[in-house]
């Protein structure tokens, strides 16, 4: 019945304290330490989708090939600054068609096609 009374006092001085606050501090470091290892699983799943994606070709003016004619005209319009005020920040824009040169990085390839090198027979 002695035990009791240790309990008693343990309680008193604020033993259970200490005990319910080392469980919340080891169950948040757990939680923090499983979201950091789904952002890991995420951020490689993001990672696998973009390295499986084909190259897009896109020009300077970051507008899409398809948006080029042969002769390299751009015809995408663009938002270019008419007035700027003494900080020289734009205060009016005004719509004027892209004025950028032809893509020149590599072409896409849409289909690859090669003979067979070798005549089994």
């Amino acid at each position: 019945m002695e035990w009791i009374w240790w309990l008693f006092v343990f309680f008193i001085v604020g033993g259970f304290g200490w005990v319910a606050d080392t469980g919340r501090t080891a169950l948040h470091t757990r939680h923090e330490r499983i979201m950091e290892r789904l952002k890991l699983a995420e951020d490689e799943r993001k990672a696998l989708e973009e390295a499986h994606k084909p190259p897009v070709p896109v020009c300077g003016c970051s507008h899409h090939l398809a948006k080029h004619d042969k002769r390299g005209k751009c015809h995408e319009d663009v938002e270019v600054a008419t007035e700027w005020d003494e900080d020289k920040k734009p205060l009016k824009y005004e719509r004027r068609q892209c004025n950028c040169q032809q893509y020149i990085g590599p072409q896409p390839l849409s289909k690859i096609y090669a003979d067979e090198l070798t005549d089994l027979e």
